[in-house]
């Protein structure tokens, strides 16, 4: 489910008002001021990092480990919880001349600690393997502390996706449940670690520009109207129950479930039914299992109705541009029980809602980005 063509991550920013008072009454000053204060409030103690986009299809930020700071550009992934970066010795870490990756290397932080069990993790385009450590980790500006992650030693799994991927590693932000060893995941160690005034994050996705990823509350100046809270059906990924998915006012999915996942850049539900709502739209399979549709045709909307509430993407939100060529951004994955069938809203989701997990409250939010 990751990679192949899926990815994504983000980040939110402060916003200060500055009011010149030789032109604002002072009534006009004081709902500044108050509407300034009521912006930092939900943001609370929090930081931001800036999410990269790449052609819409990877989302990525720097964060560093180690002492003095070794950085890398990540996926934030919601779709799982493990940190990993390539080790100095790390094989199969991209090339010489297309790839390259930054590396860690224990032997220059004065805060690693030996830990050497070995690490495997499994994502949907393949295997990926190293040894444990620990060290001092920082993201959105706060300092992890004794954070294991993994050193990779093999990311040959993930083939020319990660070779030619502008990430170094990945950043998991779902929940401990379904970390690599129960290992405590970054967002979790700055929760139990006091360094966060709220267990949360938001993210605001560009649209071939760079976006935010806020760490311990949202900014309420990158979206529109109010959050609407969505409770998880449980909290393991960022699993929301589903009600409905339909094109045009027809049904084609009903009673799901769906998982919000910043590390898969398209949109993924069961083989026969996204061959179904490709057909309604006049998409058509291409040899490589993807479905391309006329770039001037006139496209129906697609909705997602969660908590009775309606999520719709046009026609121009659903596809991606290539040139002459328009990619249907959806795919068909058949997940079996008792996970599945379950639907994934990757980043093209992701870049009509900014969406906030909360991760205390085991809640989703969401609002039209603006």
């Amino acid at each position: 489910m990751k990679f192949a063509a899926l990815f994504a991550t983000l980040s939110v920013a402060n916003a200060a008002v500055t009011v010149p008072l030789s032109k604002k009454s002072n009534e006009d000053f004081i709902a500044e001021v108050r509407s300034t204060f009521q912006l930092k409030s939900t943001l609370g103690d929090s930081g931001e990092i800036t999410i990269k986009d790449y052609q819409n299809s990877q989302y990525f930020g720097e964060m560093s480990v180690g002492t003095p700071a070794q950085k890398f550009d990540v996926i934030f992934d919601t779709g799982s919880s493990n940190l990993w970066v390539p080790a100095s010795d790390c094989s199969n870490c991209g090339g010489k001349i297309v790839g390259r990756k930054n590396k860690y290397d224990r032997t220059k932080s004065s805060t690693y600690v030996v830990d050497d069990a070995p690490f495997a993790i499994q994502y949907g385009s393949g295997p990926v393997s190293g040894n444990w450590s620990v060290d001092t980790a920082n993201m959105g500006g706060f300092d992890i502390d004794t954070q294991r992650f993994a050193e990779v030693k093999d990311a040959s799994g993930l083939g020319i996706a990660y070779s030619l991927g502008k990430f170094d590693g990945i950043l998991g932000l779902a929940f401990d449940s379904i970390s690599i060893d129960k290992t405590p995941t970054p967002l979790k160690n700055l929760i139990d670690q006091g360094k966060i005034d709220k267990g949360m994050f938001a993210f605001y996705l560009g649209d071939e520009a760079d976006g935010e990823l806020t760490i311990g509350g949202y900014d309420e100046s990158k979206f529109d109207g109010e959050l609407v809270w969505e409770p998880l059906s449980q909290a393991t990924y960022w699993e929301i129950d589903l009600d409905d998915v339909s094109a045009d006012g027809t049904s084609y999915a009903s009673a799901t479930s769906g998982i919000i996942d910043s590390g898969t850049s398209l949109l993924t539900g069961p083989t026969s039914i996204v061959k179904d709502l490709a057909k309604s739209v006049g998409a058509k399979a291409n040899f490589a299992g993807e479905y391309t549709v006329d770039c001037d045709a006139t496209l129906p909307d697609i909705t997602f109705k969660i908590g009775g509430n309606d999520y719709t993407l046009t026609g121009d939100e659903y596809i991606i541009k290539s040139g002459t060529t328009c990619l249907f951004a959806f795919m068909g994955l058949d997940v079996p029980r008792p996970a599945g069938p379950l639907w994934i809203l990757g980043d093209v989701f992701m870049r009509k809602f900014y969406t906030v997990f909360d991760y205390e409250n085991e809640q989703i939010g969401f609002a039209t980005a603006k």
